[in-house]
């Protein structure tokens, strides 16, 4: 599967309680279930009023059918070219 970075514009984000964070969590794992094709939710992160969640799926058609069943915006999916972190200093001798 491929990784994606989804923007999500969402006005008034990080001033959602856990509890709705929650529910929101809940409708897209449902979302999730209800797609029958390998797909996996990896991690979302708040700032602002935009949402950035991290996701695998085969394509970006796959991502954009999550977004529409779950009722949340994608604003933009960008597939991931590659990743790396501090770690990654070692490879460099």
């Amino acid at each position: 599967m491929k990784r994606f970075i989804i923007e999500r514009e969402i006005p008034g984000a990080s001033e959602l309680t856990l509890a709705q964070l929650a529910e929101v969590s809940k409708t897209s794992n449902a979302a999730v279930e209800s797609l029958g094709v390998p797909y996996t939710w990896v991690n979302s992160y708040v700032a602002g009023d935009k949402v950035y969640c991290v996701h695998e799926a085969d394509d970006e058609a796959t991502i954009r059918e999550h977004a529409r069943r779950g009722g949340f915006p994608a604003n933009a999916v960008t597939m991931v070219a590659s990743e790396f972190g501090p770690q990654t200093a070692a490879l460099a001798g």
